[in-house]
């Protein structure tokens, strides 16, 4: 579905042509005193130069050394929305590499970088959610990024963000999510996620399912799982988006480990929906797909549907990859198991 999507232009008197770029790095101390500039001009055009010099990684190694990122969450709450802007973004590149994001947060960007959620430009809130994204990639910023306590207030911001800043936080929020999920489960996030499983946006609905997926990996969030969304998941499977489905099969196959959750999955009818993506060669949600039937399969209603079926998964055994080929071989000891 066709958005709007947020700008990145700058305002027309910002001239990046005329940043102080020519000595690469050596310009970069003369650059952290530019920043620091009573001069609204000066300051931007720095944080210009410094933009283009931060996609080199030893530009960042000596940035972060001669204390930049100090700098940085002073700049990150100045009144001017482009110097924002442009601290944000040149924040976001240091994260795109692995000294950057170390960096960031060793020097605990994380908490100064919150005050932005709320900032009335959609870029700067764009680009913030941009860093998280990255540095939740990372177990050391996921860690920050629970313990700044922000997991409250991702779930809240995707009720009212837009779309492109809700794909952000989802991303942020499933990387957090396989490390902790009991913060995020008292804040309601298995009813927002919900919501965001029947959202117009494939990307929104496949990246709310795999968040799920995520919960349904700990013990405390299987059974919430279990009551809320095991019937939307079912009907994801048939979402016209591969993504969809295979986060769905994920899903499901941790929801499914509970009894509950594979009495709800049956009345749901999913047996026929996981056997069309067994059959797909191609999809991603096959393994997924064999291991929910294998749950399935030890009820005996799941059993008696299932056996019916037994070359599709006769079939997997040939499969090219070993996983597949060993999930096939465990739904049919379990299928054909006779009490």
């Amino acid at each position: 579905m066709a958005s709007p999507r947020i700008s990145a232009n700058l305002p027309p008197a910002i001239d990046p042509t005329k940043a102080p770029i020519a000595f690469g790095r050596r310009a970069l101390p003369k650059l952290n005193e530019e920043i620091q500039s009573p001069e609204l001009l000066t300051q931007q055009r720095a944080l210009m130069a410094l933009w283009d010099l931060v996609h080199d990684p030893e530009n960042v190694y000596q940035a972060i050394q001669i204390g930049f990122l100090e700098n940085f969450k002073t700049l990150l709450l100045h009144h001017d929305s482009t110097v924002r802007q442009k601290t944000t973004e040149i924040l976001y590149i240091m994260a795109m590499h692995s000294v950057g994001r170390e960096g960031l947060i060793q020097n605990e960007i994380i908490p100064v970088l919150a005050e932005l959620l709320d900032d009335p430009v959609d870029i700067c809130r764009k680009n913030t959610h941009q860093v998280f994204d990255m540095m939740a990639r990372l177990p050391e910023g996921a860690a920050g990024i629970l313990q700044a306590g922000l997991i409250p207030l991702l779930i809240l911001r995707l009720k009212t963000e837009l779309e492109e800043i809700q794909e952000l936080i989802l991303g942020t929020l499933s990387s957090c999510l396989r490390m902790e999920a009991s913060g995020a489960l008292a804040t309601g996030a298995i009813i927002v996620l919900k919501e965001k499983l029947t959202h117009p946006s494939e990307t929104i609905r496949s990246k709310a399912a795999w968040a799920i997926l995520e919960i349904g990996t700990h013990p405390e969030g299987k059974r919430p799982v279990c009551e809320e969304v095991v019937p939307v998941l079912v009907s994801l499977l048939e979402d016209t988006d591969p993504e969809v489905q295979a986060g769905a099969a994920g899903a499901l196959m941790f929801a499914t480990v509970k009894p509950q959750g594979r009495f709800l999955a049956l009345r749901a009818e999913a047996i026929p929906l996981l056997l069309r993506l067994v059959a797909k060669e191609s999809s991603s949600a096959r393994l997924s797909a064999i291991k929910t039937l294998t749950m399935l399969a030890e009820l005996a209603e799941g059993r008696r549907q299932l056996l019916a079926h037994t070359d599709t998964f006769q079939q997997c055994l040939r499969d090219p990859c070993e996983a597949v080929r060993r999930a096939a071989e465990a739904a049919l000891r379990v299928i054909r198991w006779r009490p």
